[in-house]
């Protein structure tokens, strides 16, 4: 969403696709082409039909997420804060009948739970299995590339967004966890990860300092610990967008 909020608005007017949706559409579409072939790296894999199904319901919850955010993202110029819920929201409040609310609580479901679950589950699967095959027995195969070295930070970057935004931390960490087991369990056979399974299992360290120095940072915001309750607290960039950004709306706005 963030060439939305970047781009002029008559570019692209709210009741059109905007720019990112463009960028979600193409991701939707390029994506499991892309996880297809990183599975084909793999010499374990799951059988044909459980891959097809982990493909076809990465692809639906991709979908269910970019209706829901493109409309949820919309209405951060109407004044929508995401660093509040639903009904707390002042321009929800205000709806009428007051079972709209239910209807834009519906849409937050399907975007925030039924979409992500649909998303990442089957993503981070097949992540995993990618990276399975990731190992080999000869140590000159165990160095990165500097063009790696240089690529390491948007891709740990990217999954911080990920999980951060996705408020899936425990689906990272079981995953970075299983990585962690099974590069233990290689390595008594002899085996080391290769140059891409480096790639992944580094991303995934620095993505867990990321996320440690973002909570930190935050750790005493009382109005994000109000949204975030519970023992895991890790805001979602966009709540902190509107709480501590907001003033970069009106311009916005009077287009």
């Amino acid at each position: 969403p963030s060439p939305q909020i970047i781009l002029p608005l008559e570019w692209f007017p709210l009741n059109k696709p905007s720019a990112g949706d463009y960028f979600h559409m193409a991701y939707n579409v390029i994506t499991p082409f892309l996880l297809l072939k990183l599975i084909e790296r793999s010499p374990k894999t799951l059988p044909r039909s459980m891959i097809y199904v982990s493909i076809i319901m990465f692809v639906m919850g991709a979908s269910i997420h970019l209706v829901g955010d493109s409309v949820n993202h919309r209405l951060i110029f109407s004044g929508y804060q995401h660093h509040l819920s639903v009904r707390e929201n002042p321009i929800i409040k205000n709806l009428k009948p007051e079972t709209l609310i239910d209807s834009f609580e519906l849409l937050y479901y399907y975007d925030e739970y039924l979409g992500h679950s649909m998303w990442y589950i089957p993503f981070f699967l097949i992540l995993f299995i990618y990276f399975t095959g990731c190992f080999t027995p000869v140590e000159e195969e165990s160095r990165m590339p500097v063009a790696a070295l240089l690529l390491m930070g948007p891709s740990s970057l990217y999954y911080w967004y990920l999980v951060t935004e996705g408020q899936i931390f425990i689906l990272y960490i079981f995953t970075f966890f299983a990585m962690m087991a099974l590069v233990m369990h290689q390595k008594r056979k002899g085996l080391v990860l290769d140059s891409n399974g480096l790639f992944l299992f580094y991303s995934f360290i620095i993505t867990l300092v990321l996320i440690a120095l973002w909570v930190v940072w935050l750790w005493n915001d009382k109005i994000l610990r109000k949204k975030y309750p519970g023992v895991i607290y890790i805001p979602e960039p966009w709540a902190f967008y509107t709480l501590h950004m907001n003033n970069l709306h009106p311009a916005k706005e009077s287009l």
